[in-house]
């Protein structure tokens, strides 16, 4: 067996459009997931049972089942109840919603380090408690988990291949569509391992660089 470069090119084009497709569901998915996990950390330290409740529950049932049946369910249930989306806006909110409820455990946990004399300071001081989480709880607590939010960035790049499940032609949907095709495998496998691999490995040494920045 040979490696066959002509292969390559002729597989670069759909490579392309399938990288195109992998960072708009990577980029869309992570503000999805960053935003919602906030509101998700916020609401379980809320006073009222009502709030904190249902969101425990939810998140619960959200990250102990897998990301799959969620873009299947997204995808082939919701439309019998009248909510019908594209693939790639599917895949984006499963992404999203998916690692939410990751976040907000790493949110927690920040602002659980923040130091107690830091909210005792803002009530010395008299702030709105919506100063006291803007302006001093949350900088502190993000910046405190910056790193580990970026780790799951990666780890959504890497479960970006399952919305081929659902018809999106990512990175990996576009080879194995090739392959179909052209019944040529190793070519577009090995390109997009490849393609993973430059964009994830760069990614790591960027979030061990702001994990040191970040300790000084």
């Amino acid at each position: 067996m040979t490696f066959d470069w002509s292969a390559v090119g002729h597989f670069m084009p759909m490579f392309w459009k399938g990288v195109v497709v992998t960072l708009q569901a990577l980029v869309l998915g992570s503000l999805i997931a960053f935003a919602l996990g906030l509101v998700w950390a916020l609401a379980q330290r809320s006073s009222l049972k009502a709030v904190r409740w249902p969101v425990m529950v939810i998140t619960e049932f959200v990250r102990n089942t897998p990301l799959l049946v969620q873009l299947f369910f997204l995808f082939y249930v919701m439309p019998e109840w009248g909510i019908t989306l594209s693939a790639l806006a599917t895949g984006v909110i499963g992404l999203g919603l998916h690692y939410s409820t990751y976040t907000a455990e790493v949110y927690r946990a920040g602002i659980d380090g923040v130091p107690a004399g830091q909210w005792e300071a803002a009530i010395a001081l008299s702030l709105p408690r919506r100063r006291t989480w803007t302006a001093v709880i949350l900088p502190q607590a993000i910046r405190r988990v910056a790193p580990a939010l970026g780790n799951y960035v990666i780890a959504m790049l890497k479960d970006s291949p399952m919305l081929f499940a659902i018809g999106v032609l990512e990175m990996l949907g576009e080879a194995r569509q090739f392959s179909s095709q052209t019944f040529q495998t190793v070519e577009p496998y090995t390109v997009v391992g490849v393609a993973f691999l430059l964009i994830a490995y760069p990614a790591s040494l960027l979030l061990r660089a702001l994990e040191r920045r970040l300790v000084r």
